[in-house]
């Protein structure tokens, strides 16, 4: 196998995903994360804490911090940027394509891994080309040095991204890890290795914290500046007071910890091709799974039936008028027993609108209702038993737990139900069947409504138990992220078409909001002696219908041009 065979994939399929306008939203994401990196020097604001103290804003630091919240930031959520190609080649036809041609399994796999570390590696080069422009723009330190900006992306952010690549060439090779499961267990699984990683027993240098904090301290104590409490946190922090400053010309080059990293990159190499002992290449031949035993020979077909590959009595052939249908024809492909298939998530909806006989809230209400048994349908029983046992949780649980446990946890657990939301006519291939239909607006309003649904379902027990205990301003917050979280859903399937999005923002929210974060607080979960200390219901209200009212206007554009 030649080196040309994977670098071909990786090429082609790079290209194929920056033309894509959720790359263009990646990269806007890039550049308001290194905007971040680099706030006001006089914010409160920061990502790097080295004991009340930063370094002077010139290349090296500037490098380094917007390298770290790479490593932090782009390794969790461009997971979800990544991910999703080899089931796009299976679902397309490209796979069975690329299994007729000599490329080996290993040399696809790593084709894969390689077009994975070059999106997300385009999208640290964005963060560097930013921390430039901060640099110069905060003023501090004007002069640039390219190496110290860029050695930091090399050594901190690119293994740390490698890996992220190989774990989403692994998890789409795993049909189990696949959908929204891998989706769950990457976000908690990094959330793991994000703590981990920042720790001085971190293998092959984790994250890079601790080489970064020797260098900090060591600069610190030559500059013969105390420390307030001498500890080194990364992560997006709010200080009562803005970081004092000190002269940082960047960590010496050690070649031991370049050795850690160059050893990293290898063991993500090896996490991507470690699906070849199972992967089929989308052979057939090697996929296919055996036929289920018959009871006994086969059966001649009764007289009069037609054979399979025959077409039905009376049934007009493709491209034939249909009766009692002036204008209308058969399509189809010939010499099939069926015209066409109907989805399972268009079946879902028979009954939902019957026409202009039914008064428009009783159509409305068969329209919602069909929604709501979509959202049902993508439930196992386990998940519907899961449910059952929160709510069971919720009504035994002490009344102080329930909005800042049991709520949460409620509210985690229809993730998936809720992130079908704007997504399931694209992914079925029936987006352009229902674009026609006049009423795009009552339709997305009708899955706005079954998440509405979902969450109250839900949220029903904890909602009680506030009810009970006479908790007006909980009540109040139930309501508002009652209608936030569909929200959110919805205008991330609608502007996305995927079901990434809304997992890749709720899930940190939601994380957030169970780590105590106020700010983010969209269910009244974050209390300080029973009060509330997140934002206002109305606000969060508000926000709700804004998101509403932006999947509207793309729902109204998008139908528009049709």
């Amino acid at each position: 196998m030649t080196v040309r065979g994977p670098l071909a994939v990786a090429v082609a399929d790079f290209r194929e995903r920056v033309r894509r306008p959720a790359y263009a939203v990646v990269l806007a994401a890039a550049v308001g994360l290194g905007y971040l990196a680099v706030p006001e020097v006089d914010s409160r604001w920061v990502i790097v804490n080295a004991g009340d103290h930063r370094g002077v804003y010139n290349s090296a630091y500037v490098g380094m911090v917007t390298a770290l919240a790479g490593a932090l930031w782009l390794t969790v959520a461009g997971f979800y940027v990544v991910r999703g190609s080899v089931v796009r080649d299976e679902r397309t036809g490209v796979g069975q394509v690329l299994a007729a041609t000599p490329l080996r399994s290993s040399g696809y796999l790593f084709g894969k891994f390689l077009s994975n570390l070059m999106v997300l590696g385009s999208m640290a080069g964005v963060l560097a080309a930013t921390g430039l422009v901060m640099q110069l723009a905060r003023g501090e330190d004007r002069a640039v040095d390219p190496v110290a900006l860029l050695m930091p992306f090399g050594l901190l952010a690119v293994p740390v991204l490698a890996v992220a690549a190989a774990t989403a060439v692994l998890f789409d090779s795993v049909r189990p890890l696949r959908g929204g499961f891998g989706n769950i267990v990457w976000f908690f699984g990094a959330m793991v290795g994000v703590i981990v990683g920042q720790g001085p027993d971190a293998p092959l240098g984790g994250l890079g914290v601790q080489w970064v904090a020797r260098s900090l301290r060591a600069s610190l104590a030559a500059a013969q500046v105390e420390p307030v409490d001498g500890e080194f946190s990364l992560g997006l922090m709010y200080l009562e007071h803005p970081l004092r400053t000190f002269e940082w010309s960047g960590p010496d080059v050690d070649f031991g910890f370049v050795a850690q990293r160059l050893l990293l990159v290898l063991v993500a190499a090896g996490i991507a091709l470690l699906p070849v002992l199972w992967f089929g290449r989308f052979d057939p031949a090697r996929t296919r799974r055996r036929p289920e035993p018959t009871a006994g020979p086969p059966q001649p077909a009764p007289a009069g039936m037609p054979l399979p590959g025959m077409p039905l009595p009376g049934m007009p052939l493709p491209g034939m008028p249909l009766p009692g249908m002036p204008g209308a024809v058969a399509v189809g492909v010939p010499g099939t027993r069926r015209i066409g298939t109907v989805p399972s998530w268009l079946a879902s909806h028979r009954g939902s609108a019957r026409g202009p006989r039914l008064r428009a809230v009783d159509g409305f209400g068969r329209l919602v209702g069909g929604e709501v048994r979509v959202l049902r349908r993508s439930g196992s029983r386990w998940w519907w038993l899961g449910a059952g046992l929160l709510g069971a949780a919720g009504a035994v649980a002490p009344i102080a737990a329930v909005p800042a446990v049991i709520l949460p946890l409620a509210w985690i657990w229809p993730v998936l139900l809720w992130s079908r939301l704007g997504t399931q006519r694209h992914e079925y291939g029936v987006d352009a069947l229902l674009g026609a239909y006049p009423g795009a607006r009552r339709r997305m309003l009708a899955e706005w409504g079954a998440g509405l649904a979902i969450a109250g379902l839900t949220g029903l027990v904890p909602m009680l138990r506030m009810l009970l205990a006479q908790d007006v301003a909980g009540l109040a917050a139930w309501g508002a992220g009652l209608v936030f979280v569909p929200s959110l859903a919805l205008v991330c399937g609608v502007l996305s078409r995927t079901h990434r999005l809304f997992q890749a923002s709720y899930l940190p929210l939601w994380y957030a909001v169970l780590n105590g974060i106020a700010a983010l607080d969209f269910m009244g979960a974050v209390r300080v002696d029973g009060r509330q200390t997140g934002p206002a219901p109305l606000a969060v209200g508000a926000l709700a219908l804004a998101l509403l009212a932006i999947a509207f206007l793309t729902t109204t554009l998008r139908h528009s041009r049709r």
